[in-house]
Order: C-alpha cells, then structure tokens, then sequence
C-alpha cells in the first residue's frame, strides 16, 4: 500500500530531475534570504545559477551544528518570522540549543512523509498508535502525531515513562503499534515480564516503530520475539523535519530516504570525499523543499551506507542500511576506534543476557562493561556465572580487539532510561 504512490515510485531519471530543481530553487531561496549562506557562496565565488546539476551540489560548503548554534535563535531563517508556526529545539545540556523552524506547509510536509512511512508498513485507519516519545521540544513525538492522524489511526499520546500507566493504556484502548525508543522497548519488556504478562497473548500488539537512537540488529530480534511483533527501524533528525526522513517499508532490507525531500550523500568523514554504494560513510543531507529554515549539505555525523539495488517493494527511493553509530559516539580504548553499537551487536546475541547494559571508560587503556543476565542465572552456582563472564569477554575481545572487563549484574540494578538511553559513562581525565 502507498500514501502517495506517483512520487514513491517515481522513475529514477524522473525523481533526479525533481531534485534538481528543487536544489536549484532551494539555493536561490538561501541565497536571497539568509546572510550565512549569501557570505559562505560569496566567499567561494559561487553563485545560485553554478549549480547546473546534481553533481554541482558538492561545490556548496557544508552546514555544520557548530553554524546552527552560531546563528541561534533566527540567523538562519529563510521567510520572515510571521510565516513561523513552530520552534523545536534540542536540549542545549552544553550551551545554547539548535532551534529548528517550521512553516504551516513544512509540518504539513512533514506529516505526508510520516503518513507514506506508517502506511508503508501496514499501518490503516482501525490501528491504534501509543506514542511513547517525549513530547514538546523534541520534534519525534509530535512529527509522528501528525503524521499518523493524517492516516486516521486513533493516538494514544502516552509521551515517555509511567511503565504501568503506559501498560494500562495498552491493555485499554487495544493498542496496535507503539512508537518507542529501543532501550526503553527493552525495559518495557522486563517489566511484562514481572507482571507476568505476555504481551502475544495479553496485549494487541502488531509492530514497533523504534527510532532517536542508534540500536542493532540483535536487539531488534530480541524485541521481535518478546513482543512477537514487527519492528521497523526509523531514522530522521530535527534539522530534517524531525523522524520520516527514512523508514523501513514491510521488507524490513534497509530504510527508504525519501529523495524526493531530501538530497542524499555520503561521504568518508576524515577526507569529505563521497563513497560508493555499499560502503560505510557519514550521511550529509539537503532539505530540497523545507520552507523556514532550508539547510544544506548538513553533516550529520551519522554513520550508514547505501544498500544497492532496488527494493522489491517498488519504491524507487533509495535505501540505506541501519545507523551504525555517531562519528562523535565513537570513543578509543588501547588505540582502538570502537563504537557503542559494536557492544551492543554482542551482547544482544548471548543467551542470558537481559535487557540492560552500559560502557564504563575507566581509562584510555581500560573499559568496564556492566550488563544485567537473566534471574535464574543467579543459582548459587559461580561456575555458571564464570562461564558466562568468559564467553561474553570473548565474543566481545574478538569484536572490538579489546578485552573489556565484564561485570555481571542482576535485573533492575542498573539505571533505567525511559528516553534516550545513556550507554556510556566516560570517566576518563586527560
């Protein structure tokens, strides 16, 4: 099923040559009205007419955070400030936030594109979406709302924490589909399971959509088979539009970034350089048709790779793989680059693990990782919990060439994050 069938499944040739003019459109638009973007072309001797192609768009200068910070709140505006409906931010924990303008028309882009996603997915108008994001400033909740009613589904705006509440609305309105962090999926998950509930035979569930934070593979079996539901994998980011700008359609092989929105590269993030289909590299994107506050050629900082071929879907927008991390998550232990989700893929795929876990960096040599087991592993008898320790440091020294200390916790003795998760704790002084 689609939402809007003619530009999902537009003809390449067709779709390249949508998004050239709306590049060209989106230049001149910056190009007249934001004195950051005028001054970086002016310096570089371009003008809005140097862009006669697709090609052409890596002449424009990268947009960084660092520039959105610098021009916070309105410096970076593309239509007068009554033409502005809505400010979602980030949280700013050091410094000034990102403040990320919207028009009438850009939610209402916005909500096309989270309609295409959920419909995409099987979602129709007797589902019932509990939105599980934290509403207000953080554009996942609410991008999402829209998008969905725009489908006619009835929202359940739950936003994040209150387990038993979250449990009660479930069990009352007969929730179908749960909009959720992966980490709190998994804490969800053990509550159930203390209650005694399973949710294949006590709750409505049919699928998840899990997004705001990078998570693996494994962990997304491991819901799939607690909750026996279908997760689909949803990327997006505020300086985009909020979550939408890629999802998965019912095939689950990789994520479909709606080019016909947004200009899509990816490129090596130490020499800037675009990569091949296939290999791994940092996403830049350009908003081809955001009306307030247009960014381009965005470094995101966000790692993936673009799966080729086409997907048997019929869609023709191309496809990238899951997010493999953050260019600013990865940390170095004995030398060695290693990133959070790398852990994360173990973890998730040894029998006994629970739910929960977190990277201590003790050191720039020594890495501590905590992670909570099943109950009935604690039976009194050690040589069950040596064994376990030692396949877990071993899967995990062959993986990230290190060898982690491991420490083993029981269920709910580590902390519980009901947004987004925080996976590392870096106590390491230079």
């Amino acid at each position: 099923m689609f939402w809007q069938q003619e530009s999902e499944t537009i003809e390449r040739k067709r779709l390249e040559e949508l998004q050239l003019g709306r590049l060209q459109a989106v230049v001149r638009r910056v190009y007249e009205n934001v004195p950051f973007y005028r001054k970086q072309f002016d310096e570089r001797g371009l003008a809005p007419g140097s862009i006669a192609t697709l090609a052409d768009a890596r002449k424009i200068p990268f947009t960084t955070k660092e520039d959105i910070l610098a021009h916070y709140p309105f410096g970076l505006l593309a239509v007068p400030r009554e033409e502005i409906v809505r400010v979602h931010t980030s949280s700013g924990t050091t410094g000034k936030p990102k403040a990320i303008f919207f028009t009438k028309s850009d939610i209402d882009r916005g909500a096309d594109l989270i309609a295409r996603c959920l419909t995409m997915t099987g979602m129709r108008k007797n589902d019932v979406l509990q939105n599980m994001m934290t509403y207000g400033l953080f554009t996942g909740a609410l991008v999402m709302h829209y998008g969905a009613e725009k489908v006619g589904v009835l929202i359940v705006p739950a936003g994040p924490g209150n387990t038993d509440r979250q449990i009660t609305l479930m069990q009352d309105f007969k929730t179908t589909a749960i909009h959720i962090t992966p980490s709190y999926a998994l804490y969800l998950a053990d509550v159930l399971d203390r209650k005694g509930i399973d949710p294949r035979r006590d709750l409505s569930l049919k699928r998840a959509y899990m997004g705001a934070e990078p998570y693996s593979e494994e962990t997304r079996k491991k819901i799939e088979q607690f909750y026996g539901i279908d997760v689909y994998n949803s990327y997006g980011l505020s300086e985009m539009n909020g979550p939408g700008v890629a999802f998965e359609c019912e095939r689950k092989e990789g994520m479909h970034l709606w080019e016909d929105n947004f200009l899509l590269e990816i490129i090596d993030p130490e020499t800037d350089e675009p990569v091949s289909d296939g290999q791994k590299g940092e996403i830049v994107l350009t908003s081809l048709c955001r009306e307030g506050m247009p960014i381009l050629r965005y470094r995101t900082r966000d790692l993936t790779a673009v799966l080729p071929g086409p997907c048997p879907c019929g869609r023709s927008h191309r496809r990238i793989s899951r997010i493999f991390g953050r260019t600013d998550d990865m940390f170095i232990v004995k030398g060695v680059n290693i990133f959070p989700q790398q852990i994360e893929n173990i973890l998730m795929g040894v029998k006994g693990v629970a739910q929960n876990y977190q990277i201590v960096l003790e050191s720039l040599d020594h890495m501590t990782v905590q992670v909570e087991i099943a109950r009935d592993l604690f039976d009194g008898n050690v040589t069950h919990l040596v064994k376990l320790q030692n396949v877990i440091t071993d899967r995990l020294k062959n993986e990230i060439l290190v060898k982690p200390k491991v420490e083993l916790h029981e269920p709910g003795t580590l902390p519980v994050f009901e947004g987004k998760a925080k996976r590392v704790i870096d106590k390491r002084t230079l």
